[in-house]
């Protein structure tokens, strides 16, 4: 039984099918990327998975299990977190703050349980230790990232969502956030990972998704999916990717 599995996922926005036909599994303990042009439908099918979009057929299984129709913080309770494009770090409120937050799907934890997890959490995110008491407004973006990234590990989840977490980043920073997700990976926390940086995607990956149009064109290992030429056209320039 696979941790996470797809099975043929259409999500319409309107009359717009965003999510096509989509069946995917991610194991647990893998690292798993998605890959695609902008409006390929990436977003969307983390969105389905952790009960943001309503799916309009198909079935998302979580252990065996449907989690279609289920709300959001049940899905979090359920094992499956979120980390959404953008960061969405609260400005006004400190770095500990921000990292807390990530557990209030974990019922009857007291807080000074939850300061001691955060804390632990400057560990795997070194950088931002010094940082700990300034406010989310004052943070760079691979900061932000970081922050975002430790406050969806405090959930505890079986699966994390990651949704472009290079977008926006210097390339030294992007090499940071990476050596992170691979870090996540082998502390034991499974990774759906949504990129457009398909080199960086795949160098952490065990096995890839390619997304055009809400639909799945291809799958397999990163060596796999490199010695295709339509994709090595797509993501190493070429010809331009389906919008």
């Amino acid at each position: 039984m696979s941790l996470l599995e797809l099975k043929s996922l259409v999500v319409r926005y309107g009359e717009v099918e965003a999510v096509d036909g989509v069946s995917l599994i991610v194991e647990a303990g893998e690292v798993v990327t998605l890959l695609g042009s902008n409006g390929a439908g990436k977003s969307t099918t983390l969105r389905a998975i952790s009960g943001l979009a309503k799916p309009a057929s198909g079935d998302i299984l979580f252990e065996g299990q449907s989690i279609v129709g289920l709300k959001p913080e049940e899905i979090v309770r359920r094992g499956i977190a979120h980390v959404p494009e953008g960061r969405r770090v609260f400005p006004g409120l400190s770095v500990r703050e921000n990292i807390m937050l990530g557990a209030s799907n974990r019922r009857g934890m007291k807080t000074a349980e939850i300061k001691r997890e955060a804390d632990e959490m400057f560990d795997l995110f070194p950088d931002i230790r010094r940082f700990s008491n300034a406010l989310g407004w004052t943070l760079s973006g691979g900061q932000q990232q970081m922050v975002a990234v430790a406050r969806g590990l405090m959930a505890k989840p079986r699966i994390l969502l990651l949704d472009e977490p290079s977008l926006g980043l210097a390339p030294v920073i992007v090499q940071a956030v990476f050596a992170i997700i691979a870090e996540i990976r082998r502390r034991g926390t499974t990774v759906l990972l949504v990129e457009q940086n398909a080199r960086m995607g795949l160098s952490v990956a065990d096995r890839g998704y390619v997304l055009e149009t809400g639909k799945l064109v291809l799958s397999g290992t990163p060596d796999q999916l490199w010695s295709n030429e339509e994709i090595r056209a797509a993501y190493l320039g070429g010809r331009t990717a389906a919008a």
